[in-house]
């Protein structure tokens, strides 16, 4: 209630003393008790706790699973005396070698970015100027304490909530904390019952534009209104993102699909007598075969270059996961001012003669197309130059006009730049024309006046300029200026100057009026000695000029990103604390309302019915006031956000923002918000990603959001939700790769069990494919391009649209898995028969293949064979078989580059990482084979050249068999196969 008190009570309830301020003792009893004057930082993660995460998280875990494992079954053969146990001490040394890697590599990647992140400045004014024992003092913003006499000058930052006692055309830009880009003037009287609405208080960490000011401190830290809002965000939860939620999804399918296939197997090796422990180690194998070792480097490789992408274009992704969240965004709720807009005033419209011209409000201007051959556009120039307190810093002769720095309010700035764009030099025209007297502007006169000598030698007459509320203007003015001549106002013509006014008011433009007079020489002489106390001077009976318009226009970027948004199906939002019919006009130009969208309103203003009266499912727009939505049920505003598709919501506050959110996810929505001030923090930390502004963010904005736009522009957005989709296209692709071969690695274990075979692949060499051939590949998908109707999708259902979804797995596992299956086995067989053994002698000798006695085993031409030998042929057959993998996995590569297009639509030589991951692939192949063929260990032998090709009609066949799959999907959309064989 500080807000209604008066001084004296004031004084009374702070135990304080206008002039003499606190004491220090009792300050320094203040601030013991209430503690300094700063916010609480959120709370920090320990970095051990973060490392630990990435080390534990999601797929870390089957990993640690099977490594664990694998040193389980590698005790029990050592204890049983079995002969290479050490196979599985390397596999399960390696898989733990993999996740702590994987686990650093994206450790490092989000410390870059957070480091990023601590590098953004601190949000504390330094120092405060406060009257302590009856002294001023400067002293650090954080000493300050409630009952503090502190003073305040334009450039301030605020150092804490204060009640205001004394103040001179003071103004404070409240924007980071209300979004209004106007500056507010301040004053000591009470004006509001809403302590946020009321002139007579100035809040923390909002800044003072111009003026001077003094007041009470009544709030510090936490307490301030800037502290509970970002107390307000601290307090609410973050949410899992969408591909966390994926992942982890996927983690249980494949973690299920091992499980349930291993113990199948035990069962079934058990019930034909083999013994318990090598079923175990059976059980083990089909596990470690199905997890996906390779999978892990992938995705945090593919995160972390998409955030690198997305940092070459001007976006720093916090935390990687939030790229792909932006992908399966269904709505945008986006902030007006400095996103949406380019946060400065800018001339839009001006009037003069009588008709209303367009000005260019594009970032760059160079030049007006509007006419300026007019007489009247000469005088109205004049006044524009003259009646303006605006002034360049020095020093910047060369950098471009819209570009430079300048001292003075947001409109006077917009003047000013426009002026010069047009008429070059205004210092120095304001240097040929003197200015001998002024009167600045102030709330009560709403003008601005100046009296200047002109630089005419011929003309000796005083020339009075003058500027303000286009009614306050009018009314001063008994002429008006028609194409250079003055003539007299009558009715007709202040009605065409109300016309005006009105359709430049409605387009939510800010207007000024202008009127200038030539005083007359034989009252005016040149010594004459102006007073603007008094007023000798006369300040009626004017000649009207022009109005000129201003706006802070949409970039020029906004209206082609938010018509991207439309056809990729998501629905932009505007919510904004400004005006609701600025609101409205910044989103009709932006195309957030399309031209032909009506709002409740507008039908009731065409049928000249009243509004109650309106059907509101004829509406497809709608604007909802703050106030509105203070009253309305959940329900409704959940029937507003359902009914309508284009809604812009103006003139509301932090908490409205939280409620809208709020609203949109119980849609089922995925939701993102942008937003630069200390208001919207609480609404980024509520979305499903929270996009902060870099240039014109507060620091608790950038701190609850998930990325940060280092240029503040909305398009920037669309290509982050491109680059989301498309890193979960290129996963699924990845992923889709990955699980192929599960099943030519299952297999020979299942056959091995159940035809009692000599063993067709070993661990290690299961470990090879995984982690060696495949992994460059599966990091090259990362790299693949998008499709061409990535934007045209509709966002993803995050209930419905997994990353692993039924078609993939039957696609992989049992359609190019089964291919990928019989293509080794022909070439296993192949090895086999030409050393000797048909495929029928082979079946059932598993147990006296194995036994370390016999050295005398027959094949099927009779000859003898030693166990040294046996052993030899079958580590060539583990080779054998692990080459016609890699062969037929470089098909399965290039048949991944696409889900529906055709690869010849996509291009074979788009992405070159591709070819890099093949060319590894068979280099990794070759060096296994012919350079570490002889190191036993690894169970590899040079393989015959000959049964290299063995696999590759298999390969071309995978390959013909998905360019048909997708022939087919492109020419029946929506059909049995569409729906089935589409991934």
């Amino acid at each position: 209630d500080d807000h209604k008190l008066s001084t004296s009570e004031l004084e009374e309830k702070y135990g304080t003393s206008i002039n003499k301020g606190l004491s220090s003792a009792r300050a320094a009893e203040i601030l013991a008790r209430d503690g300094p004057n700063s916010l609480t930082p959120p709370k920090a993660t320990p970095e051990i706790v973060k490392f630990l995460k990435q080390m534990v998280g999601g797929f870390s875990i089957l990993l640690w699973i099977g490594a664990v494992f694998s040193w389980i079954s590698f005790g029990i053969q050592l204890a049983q005396g079995a002969e290479s146990p050490f196979d599985n001490l390397y596999l399960g040394v390696v898989l733990a070698l993999v996740v702590i890697l994987t686990g650093i590599f994206a450790y490092y990647q989000e410390a870059k970015s957070t480091n990023i992140m601590a590098s953004f400045s601190k949000m504390i004014p330094q120092q405060a100027l406060v009257i302590r024992d009856a002294e001023k003092k400067e002293l650090p913003a954080e000493q300050l304490v409630v009952g503090d006499i502190v003073e305040i000058k334009g450039g301030d930052r605020i150092p804490a909530d204060i009640r205001l006692i004394f103040t001179q055309g003071c103004k404070v830009d409240n924007s980071s904390l209300t979004g209004e880009s106007e500056p507010q003037s301040r004053s000591c009287d009470f004006t509001h019952e809403n302590p946020l609405e009321t002139r007579n208080i100035a809040f923390y960490s909002t800044t003072c534009v111009e003026g001077t000011a003094t007041g009470i401190v009544i709030n510090t830290g936490d307490r301030t209104i800037i502290g509970r809002i970002a107390s307000l965000a601290s307090g609410v939860g973050n949410e899992k993102t969408p591909i966390a939620i994926e992942i982890e999804h996927f983690v249980y399918l494949v973690a299920g699909v091992a499980i349930s296939i291993g113990v199948l197997f035990f069962i079934i090796s058990v019930s034909m007598r083999y013994k318990i422990l090598d079923s175990i180690i059976f059980l083990i194998g089909i596990i470690v075969a199905n997890v996906p070792e390779g999978l892990l480097a992938t995705v945090t490789v593919s995160l972390s270059l998409t955030a690198k992408r997305m940092a070459k274009k001007n976006c720093l992704v916090k935390n990687l996961e939030a790229v792909e969240t932006l992908g399966s965004t269904s709505i945008i709720c986006s902030d007006k001012t400095g996103t949406l807009t380019q946060n400065r005033m800018t001339v839009a419209h001006l009037w003069f003669d009588n008709q209303i011209y367009s000005a260019d409000t594009s970032e760059d201007q160079t030049t007006q197309p509007f006419d300026q051959s007019s007489p009247s556009w000469t005088a109205l120039s004049k006044i524009l130059t003259l009646c303006n307190r605006a002034e360049f810093r020095p020093g910047q002769e060369n950098l471009p006009i819209m570009k430079r720095v300048v001292v003075g309010d947001a409109s006077e700035t917009a003047l000013l730049k426009f002026a010069e764009v047009i008429l070059g030099d205004v210092m120095n025209i304001r240097a040929r024309n003197k200015k001998v007297a002024e009167i600045p502007f102030n709330s009560t006169n709403k003008f601005q006046l100046s009296i200047h000598e002109t630089e005419d030698p011929n003309d000796k007459r005083f020339l009075l300029v003058m500027k303000g509320a286009p009614e306050r203007i009018l009314e001063r003015c008994s002429t008006i200026m028609i194409n250079g001549k003055e003539e007299p106002l009558d009715s007709e013509k202040a009605e065409a100057f109300q016309t005006a006014y009105m359709e430049l008011g409605g387009m939510g433009e800010r207007v000024l009026g202008f009127c200038h007079l030539y005083l007359p020489e034989n009252e005016f002489p040149d010594t004459y000695s102006f007073d603007t106390d008094s007023m000798n001077f006369p300040t009626s009976n004017l000649c009207f000029v022009g109005l000129l318009s201003m706006i802070d226009p949409p970039r020029s970027t906004v209206p082609d990103a938010v018509s991207k948004c439309r056809s990729a199906g998501i629905k932009v939002i505007m919510v904004t604390g400004d005006h609701p019919i600025t609101a409205k006009a910044i989103a009709k130009s932006v195309g957030i309302v399309s031209a032909t969208s009506e709002t409740v309103e507008d039908i009731a203003k065409r049928l000249n019915i009243p509004v109650e009266q309106v059907n509101r499912q004829e509406a497809t727009a709608a604007v909802v006031n703050g106030m509105e939505l203070k009253d309305m049920s959940l329900q409704q505003l959940d029937e507003i956000l359902c009914n309508h598709s284009e809604i812009v919501f103006a003139r509301t506050s932090p908490q409205q923002k939280l409620v809208i959110v709020e609203g949109c996810q119980r849609q089922g929505a995925v939701v993102a918000v942008t937003g630069d001030g200390v208001n919207d923090s609480p609404a980024l930390k509520k979305a499903d990603i929270g996009i902060a502004m870099g240039i014109a963010g507060s620091d608790a904005a950038k701190n609850a959001a998930d990325m940060v736009l280092l240029d503040d522009n909305f398009a920037s957005i669309v290509t982050g939700v491109e680059e989301g989709r498309l890193i979960f296209d290129n996963l699924k692709k990845t992923i889709a790769y990955t699980l192929t071969k599960n099943i030519a690695e299952l297999c020979p274990f299942l056959i091995y069990i159940i035809a009692s075979i000599p063993m067709p692949i070993g661990t290690i060499t299961i470990l090879f494919i995984d982690l060696g051939t495949d992994i460059i590949p599966s990091v090259a998908l990362a790299y693949e391009k998008a499709e061409s109707d990535i934007m045209n999708r509709r966002p993803r259902n995050k209930r419905k649209d997994r990353l692993v979804n039924e078609q993939l797995a039957v696609y992989s596992y049992l359609q190019i898995g089964i291919m990928q299956s019989v293509g080794a086995f022909v070439t296993y067989f192949t090895v086999y028969a030409e050393q000797g053994f048909l495929p029928s002698t082979l079946l059932g000798v598993r147990v006296d293949w194995e036994n370390n006695a016999i050295n005398d085993f027959e094949d099927s031409y009779g000859q003898e064979w030693t166990k040294y030998q046996r052993m030899y042929l079958q580590w060539t057959g583990y080779t054998a078989f692990f080459v016609s993998i890699t062969i037929q996995q470089v098909a399965d590569l290039i048949i991944r580059k696409t889900r529906r297009n055709s690869i010849f639509q996509q291009g074979l030589f788009r992405n070159k990482v591709i070819w890099v991951g093949i060319f590894s692939q068979i280099g990794i192949a070759l060096i296994l084979t012919y350079g570490l063929g002889h190191v036993t260990a690894l169970n590899f032998t040079p393989l015959r050249f000959q049964y290299w090709f063995v696999a590759v009609p298999f390969a071309i066949l995978i390959w013909v068999y998905d360019e048909v799959r997708k022939l087919f999907i492109r020419r029946y959309p929506g059909s049995w196969w569409d729906k089935n064989m589409y991934y």
